[in-house]
Formats: C-alpha cells, structure tokens, sequence
C-alpha cells in the first residue's frame, strides 16, 4: 500500500491558496513552488505527494482513488455526485449558484421554461424541488448570451461578482445554494490511511475555521 498522501489540488489561483493551507498545516512540499511544468511534487519526509489537475476533474481523481484527498467546489459534488467523503468547507473560492435572467423577466408559469447551463444536475434538483417544468438546455461556454440570443429564458450558473451579468443585461432572480471549496477523501484510502486524513482534515478544519 501507498504510505504516501497523493493530494489532487486545483490548479489555478485557488489551487495556490490550498496549498498554502496544507503548507501552513505542516504539509509542505517545496518543489511545488519551483517554476516548471511539472505536475507530480512529492516530499517523502513530509509523506505527501501533491499533483495538479483540472478543477472540475478533482472530484473523479478522488473518487477513483488516484488521489486519497482533493479539494474540490460544492458546485462539482453536487453536478457529479461522486462516490466521496466529504470532510471540511475551507471556506475558501466563495461564490453562489444562482437563476439569472433578462431585467425584467417574468416567467410565465402556463408554458415550459428553458434553461441554459453546465450545471444541467443542480439545475433539474432545483426546479424539480419548486414544481416547475423545464426544458434543459446543456452549454459548455458563454452561458449569458443564451437569453440574449432567445435560446433560453433564464440561465443557472455560478456568481462570484455578478460583473459579467450586468455587462450582458441580466440579473440575479434567485439564490440556489452558496459555493466553497471542500476537503474530499476517497472512501477506500479512508479507511486505510484514516490517521494521516484525519490529522489532515483537522488541521485544514481549524486554519480555516474564520473563513467561513
């Protein structure tokens, strides 16, 4: 068995920010900060071996067991509902899920209603739990120009400053759920390394415990 921790982290900026908390933790690997295109970093004396993937890919890194530990958005565990243990908000990459639509928009309840988004799983759980029929309208991109275009009346995407939305004439018209980052383990690598994901866990838990 593996004794080493391999962590999937997220690249971009908030990928950084995470691993300064495991840093911060007592989990560092200097090698992640050299500048290179390198995309496995191990220290053995720390027993930990971080790599880089594509935010959206963390969660299946994790469910696969490729990765023991991840850190992923509540906007990716909800879509993909992956077979993981859910550890910890890092209260970290705030931002919420949300129905934007038109200024002025008002939803006639007697026909269908279209809506464009990536997030086609939290979107159907949402209107399904309101009662209201919907026609799905699965984008990968450019989510904001689908009402401009009338392909769509309203979009479900996520919201951090709101800035694109105003750009393209759209509003917010209702909250889904509030999106952050969380600390996820993989249910096998669990159960077999359950004192190092712990130890882990714990002290993520407390160096963010303001952030939320």
């Amino acid at each position: 068995m593996d004794k080493m921790l391999n962590i999937a982290l997220p690249k971009g900026r908030l990928g950084e920010k995470v691993y300064a908390i495991f840093e911060e933790a007592g989990f560092e690997c200097p090698s992640i900060k050299e500048n290179n295109r390198k995309l496995i970093f191990e220290n053995n004396e720390a027993g930990v071996r971080y790599f880089w993937v594509k935010p959206s890919d963390v969660a299946i890194y994790v469910e696969r067991g490729a990765a023991d530990v991840g850190v992923a958005g509540k906007d990716i565990i909800l879509e993909y509902a992956p077979d993981v243990y859910e550890l910890c908000d890092l209260g970290m990459g705030k931002c919420r899920m949300a129905v934007a639509a038109p200024k002025g928009f008002s939803d006639d309840v007697n026909r269908t209603l279209r809506v464009a988004t990536k997030f086609s799983k939290i979107a159907k759980d949402y209107y399904s739990s309101i009662g209201r029929d919907i026609d799905i309208i699965h984008l990968n991109g450019s989510i904001e120009i689908a009402p401009i275009l009338g392909l769509s009346d309203v979009i479900v995407d996520i919201v951090e400053t709101g800035t694109t939305l105003k750009e393209n004439d759209l509003e917010v018209i209702e909250t889904i759920l509030p999106i952050s980052a969380r600390l996820i383990a993989n249910k096998s690598s669990f159960k077999f390394k359950t004192e190092m994901i712990e130890k882990v866990a714990g002290s993520i838990s407390r160096l963010t415990e303001g952030n939320k």
